[in-house]
């Protein structure tokens, strides 16, 4: 037995100044549940993805959906922290309690609120996902930074392959109406700082961070047995989780190991190589971050990835486009969402719902999605079922 995703909802990513984090549970909750088409009772278990760190003040927020519908009452909710990877731990679970026979009917929830703080306070917040005895007081932008340094050191510059990741993903945005940022940017823009674009960590300046948003997505997950009811399913052929070391010290910051195994892993699992993927949403958090995935993916040679831009591989037209949604980098970024909001979005893709997104033929999809600096990876490698298209 193994679970399929049936449903989905999901909020635009924004700064959602007037919605509490109950309010974007809730609405992407609901946007699921009608989706389906069931009643919110028929509903087994509930899993929600939420960092959080301080972000907002509920701290509790696993029942919070039960506010939605009455049928949802009793019915067993967990929440999920594995910082940027929240998400995908999530779905994750609920596929476990489809697996093992507790659930047939899961409904998954993703959430972030992160603009009750400013800037700096969400930059404290999330790093809390470093490991504090060595890496302390260092923003995400500082820390990525680190991985960009040493590439750069051992590859040469790659200011260039890092503004056409940015101007790519800002592209892709601009055909979904779900993105926080729609609007497009030249590589020259992207590649010089200057007042519009500040350095924020040498060598990454703001294009290359992807943005503080409030947001929440939601699937449901139905198990195989009961599956056939719904017009639409995109089957698990791989689910792979892959926890590193914390220590960025203990780590050689040019391998990317944890997301490399995880790859590898999925690909074994399902029986596949990437080359036989049609599109990928990959957790470009920062610009260095994508382009250290094409080679943990196996897509380049390690100090090659940038041939891939030049060569065309990776945009939209291309054999293997990667973040057709516009990433994380132009689509947002709420942390405990992002998982959610992968898998959704591939979904959508495997069932020809992607609208202007959509790759023609999209048959099979992968997710992958980090929690931290490489710590907690997660990868699933998603393939369509029955399309309602």
């Amino acid at each position: 037995m193994d679970a399929q995703i049936v449903a989905w909802g999901h909020t635009a990513f924004a700064r959602h100044e007037q919605l509490s984090l109950e309010d974007l549970i809730l609405q992407a909750a609901a946007e699921a549940i009608e989706h389906a088409g069931v009643d919110a009772a028929d509903i087994d278990s509930i899993w929600v993805g939420h960092f959080n760190s301080g972000m907002v003040t509920d701290g509790f927020p696993a029942s919070l959906v039960l506010g939605l519908d009455n049928g949802l009452r009793f019915k067993p909710a967990t929440r999920l922290e594995n910082a940027c990877a929240s998400g995908s731990a999530a779905v994750y679970a609920a596929r476990n309690s489809i697996r093992c026979g507790d659930s047939k009917l899961a409904l998954v929830i993703g959430a972030e609120k992160m603009t009750a703080l400013d800037t700096a306070g969400a930059a404290r917040a999330l790093g809390g996902a470093s490991y504090q005895k060595e890496e302390a007081g260092l923003s995400f932008p500082q820390i990525f930074s680190g991985f960009a340094r040493a590439y750069f050191d051992a590859y040469g510059d790659h200011s260039e392959a890092l503004a056409q990741i940015s101007v790519k993903n800002h592209h892709n945005a601009m055909k979904n109406p779900l993105a926080q940022m729609r609007r497009e940017f030249s590589v020259d823009f992207c590649k010089a700082a200057s007042d519009k674009n500040p350095m924020i960590a040498d060598p990454l300046k703001l294009s290359d961070c992807s943005l503080i948003s409030d947001g929440a997505a939601a699937v449901i997950l139905a198990a195989d047995d009961v599956a056939d009811r719904f017009p639409r399913a995109v089957r698990f052929k791989a689910a792979e989780q892959v926890n590193d070391y914390l220590p960025m010290s203990r780590r050689d910051l040019l391998a990317f190991e944890g997301p490399a195994q995880a790859f590898k892993q999925a690909f074994s699992t399902a029986g596949i190589s990437v080359h036989d993927l049609d599109f990928a949403e990959v957790h470009d958090c920062f610009t260095i971050a994508e382009l250290l995935v094409y080679e943990a993916m196996g897509l380049a040679p390690r100090g090659e990835a940038a041939n891939l831009l030049q060569q065309g591989v990776v945009m939209a037209d291309g054999s293997l486009p990667i973040n057709l949604s516009g990433g994380l980098k132009a689509k947002g970024h709420p942390v405990g969402a992002t998982g959610v909001s992968m898998h959704a979005l591939a979904a959508m893709q495997l069932t020809g719902a992607a609208g202007a997104m959509q790759r023609d033929g999209a048959a099979l999809g992968c997710v992958f999605n980090m929690g931290g600096s490489g710590v907690a990876n997660y990868c699933s490698i998603l393939e369509a079922h029955r399309s309602d298209a």
